[in-house]
């Protein structure tokens, strides 16, 4: 099995500039901080076992039935308890894509078949990919925007795709978590069609849109109330911690913080594409807050000799190196990385 690699890792590079990990440029929200200090009177107690207030707070904002709602130790965990739950023989994935769905499948030893995405159309993923839904395969995963390149799938595409595995019961699993940062979310969510769609997954996360990653809060959205119960079987009953609870709960009433963070990324986003660009770097049309490009081997290194972290995507099935991916961050942030690579760019070092 792979190693687990992921951005973020700030404990070994001390006083960095972290591009490696996409979260909220904002930091997490006040309101999400004094509601953890609030939670330390309870710190004593068990967790809330089925965390209904949380449940129904994110029901409210999704505007979806309650009773879709399952809570996790963050996205990560509930990609684990889902695979385990659901326990797929043969699944489908593309790459490259987010690693962690390859990891909780091999962790149950499920065979996996690749959809190789290419450079030359933009790692696209379209309804060709619907080609490759057998009725062997029993759950396939897709992340839209997908991570790392930051491409959307468009949403008729993702109903043609919806619709051939409820054709062939495979699971569809589409993790939205990036989708908040995309300019008009609504228009590519399947949120409105679960209803009809018992085998579609969709998967959020507190971490991208708070900035909560080290909290560890995630959700998922699912008609499908059979598949949820075995879900909540295979996972221990105190897996939402109250830190988790109260700042969750907090976090989702945070609504012109998150409109603020998705106006500065629009326009950050545009900065970084432009000068990565005008650096010499091949650099991808990503639509969320992150931007990924392919430039010379060994960048990652040499940036971190700035102290300037970011993602090296070679360890991505399907990527290999000179691979990168960068988050978009505050303007004066993003400025110093422009600034970094030009000097590495220019200097070779």
């Amino acid at each position: 099995m792979k190693m687990h690699k992921h951005g973020g890792d700030i404990y070994h590079s001390e006083n960095c500039l972290d591009f490696s990990a996409n979260c909220n440029p904002l930091g997490v929200p006040e309101s999400v901080k004094q509601a953890i200090i609030e939670s330390f009177t309870h710190l004593a107690h068990y967790p809330q076992v089925g965390y209904e207030p949380l449940k129904k707070a994110i029901a409210q904002y999704e505007k979806c039935d309650e009773n879709y709602v399952i809570c996790g130790n963050g996205a990560a965990e509930l990609i684990y308890t889902l695979c385990h739950a659901a326990k797929p023989k043969k699944a489908l994935i593309p790459a490259p894509t987010f690693a962690e769905y390859e990891l909780a499948l091999e962790s149950i030893d499920c065979e996996i078949t690749y959809v190789p995405l290419d450079a030359s159309n933009g790692f696209t993923i379209d309804q060709s990919i619907c080609e490759w839904i057998t009725e062997d395969i029993d759950i396939l995963f897709l992340c839209n925007p997908n991570n790392p390149t930051g491409i959307l799938i468009e949403r008729e595409e993702l109903l043609k795709i919806a619709q051939k595995c409820k054709q062939n019961d495979t699971l569809l699993v589409i993790d939205e978590c990036f989708l908040d940062f995309v300019k008009h979310p609504d228009v590519y969510t399947l949120l409105d069609e679960l209803y009809r769609f018992e085998n579609v997954f969709l998967l959020k996360a507190f971490t991208k849109r708070y900035a909560m990653a080290g909290v560890r809060l995630g959700y998922g959205l699912c008609s499908n109330q059979d598949l949820l119960d075995k879900m909540k079987g295979s996972v221990q009953p105190w897996n939402l911690s109250v830190m988790a609870q109260y700042a969750g709960i907090a976090a989702l009433k945070e609504h012109s913080y998150v409109e603020e963070a998705r106006q500065i990324i629009f326009e950050e986003q545009e900065y970084l594409k432009k000068e990565l660009t005008a650096c010499g770097l091949e650099v991808f049309p990503s639509t969320s807050n992150y931007i990924f490009f392919h430039g010379p081997v060994g960048l990652k290194d040499k940036c971190a000799k700035h102290n300037v972290l970011i993602r090296d995507c070679s360890n991505y099935t399907g990527l290999a190196d000179g691979w990168y991916r960068v988050a978009v961050l505050l303007h004066e942030e993003n400025t110093q990385l422009i600034e970094v690579l030009r000097h590495i760019l220019r200097d070779g070092k």
